[in-house]
């Protein structure tokens, strides 16, 4: 999964990118255009279940899932329309699965923002309208022909696609993005749109970046952007997560929760909210498998099958997929073994038809 991070300049997204991915690796100077080059980093998806696993089969090897986060340039204004230089980045953001914008919340005098005062919604509207922009410009160079085409055709399906392309264009110049019109595309339509790599059709998750005084308001804040943006929202602390970037996991909770004078660890946000935010809205999920080799996290989609799911491993095995066995993470925590908890009557067979869900524990039998 394919994840950039976009906004307007001088929100510290760079420093959230550097925290992110452990490294300096992405500059961080206060002026606008600081990153020109995109910067991209694999983030595992760090989740305790898959640490516990491994302890309990004394496993060699973990391997967690992951995220591929890209950091790019802060757009302005009139970026869609050849400006400055956001158009360049723009066509480069294409081809990912989703954009995660992150808004300056935060005041201080001593870094400039762009629009001179800070107002995440209007940011917002800015970032979204080269989006539509860009989106707009690829539209109208293309859909004259197409129309010309579906008029002299009994192609049914050159005609569907000018009506849909036709329809997005109508909703970008009402100012609304084109997933808010989602629903309206069957799954043909949705498989032609995926040809086109139209930005606002990608799900959008906003990361609110606060000053450490904003966390204790967390939950408040973050209720009031879903509301005004209607979309998922995650509050972030860059500044806090730069300076937390070498320590161990129980280091960062002692330093947060003495600086921030919260006890409760589950008020205190942090990078694993945005990571797990970004897993959910792409429509992902992860199965185990675990053993003394290796335990390892198995991305999938949600929904899929469990010849689908085995297919993650290899190809051949969605192929060749005969049943499976299947324990929930709860129980085989709870009985430490696979001997027991087939001793246990734990162990279900799944066969072709079955949904897998979170937190299953699977070994797949399949024909060779």
């Amino acid at each position: 999964m394919k994840i950039w991070i976009v906004w307007l300049p001088n929100v510290w997204k760079s420093t959230l990118f550097n925290a992110l991915t452990n490294s300096y690796s992405a500059p961080a100077e206060n002026f606008p255009f600081c990153t020109i080059e995109p910067n991209i980093g694999i983030v595992d998806v760090k989740d305790p279940r898959v640490e516990k696993l491994a302890e309990l089969s004394n496993s060699k090897k973990t391997v967690f899932a992951n995220i591929e986060f890209v950091d790019i340039a802060g757009l302005v204004r009139w970026a869609g329309k050849w400006e400055w230089l956001g158009n360049q980045f723009l066509a480069n953001i294409r081809e990912v699965d989703a954009i995660v914008q992150v808004l300056r919340y935060f005041k201080d005098s001593d870094v400039v923002h762009v629009e001179w005062e800070v107002d995440p919604v209007r940011d917002v509207e800015i970032i979204n309208s080269e989006l539509a922009f860009s989106d707009l410009e690829r539209i109208d160079r293309i859909l004259p022909w197409l129309q010309k085409r579906a008029q002299s055709t009994w192609d049914k399906f050159v005609k569907r696609e000018a009506e849909v392309l036709a329809k997005i264009q109508k909703t970008l110049e009402e100012w609304k993005l084109a997933n808010a019109i989602k629903d309206e595309f069957t799954p043909d339509d949705e498989k032609m749109l995926k040809t086109y790599w139209f930005l606002t059709l990608k799900p959008f998750i906003y990361a609110l970046n606060v000053w450490q005084d904003d966390i204790k308001n967390k939950e408040a804040i973050q209720a009031e952007f879903q509301a005004k943006l209607n979309a998922p929202v995650v509050i972030v602390c860059a500044k806090i997560e730069s300076e937390m970037m070498w320590m161990s996991k129980e280091e960062k909770l002692e330093f947060q929760t003495e600086l921030l004078e919260i006890q409760d660890s589950s008020k205190i946000p942090t990078l694993d909210d945005l990571i797990w935010l970004a897993f959910d809205t792409v429509g992902l999920m992860y199965y185990f498998t675990t053993g003394e080799k290796e335990t390892k996290a198995w991305t999938i989609k949600k929904w899929s099958t469990a010849p689908q799911a085995a297919g993650a491993i290899h190809t051949d095995f969605e192929r060749w997929f005969i049943k499976a066995e299947v324990i929930n993470y709860d129980e085989f925590v709870e009985l430490w073994s696979w001997p027991k908890a087939k001793e246990k009557w734990k162990v279900r067979l799944e066969w072709k038809d079955y949904i897998v869900q979170d937190w299953d524990i699977m070994i797949f039998k399949f024909n060779v």
